[in-house]
């Protein structure tokens, strides 16, 4: 889990316009580091499937995110994986 300064960091950085908090680049954002986060702690306790399929569900929810934002903005999705660093 983010704390509650990590996300508005990553709002802040991600946001489109100052009281932007919901857009897809934000959300992905916030996925991304969460799917981090939980990455790490498979990391140390590869057994803990509850973790484990919570973190496909991010995954899978990232996914279609990004797929939307490719259909309606292709400049702000590119971008957008450019920032993340995710491959396409």
């Amino acid at each position: 889990m983010l704390t509650q300064q990590e996300k508005e960091n990553i709002i802040k950085k991600f946001q489109l316009g100052k009281k932007d908090t919901g857009s897809v680049e934000v959300q992905v954002a916030i996925l991304s580091e969460e799917i981090k986060k939980l990455l790490s702690h498979l990391k140390n306790h590869p057994k803990d499937l509850h973790s484990k399929r919570g973190l496909l569900k991010m995954v899978t929810k990232r996914r279609k995110l990004l797929r939307y934002l490719q259909r309606k903005s292709t400049r702000r999705y590119n971008s957008l994986i450019k920032k993340l660093g995710l491959k396409k």
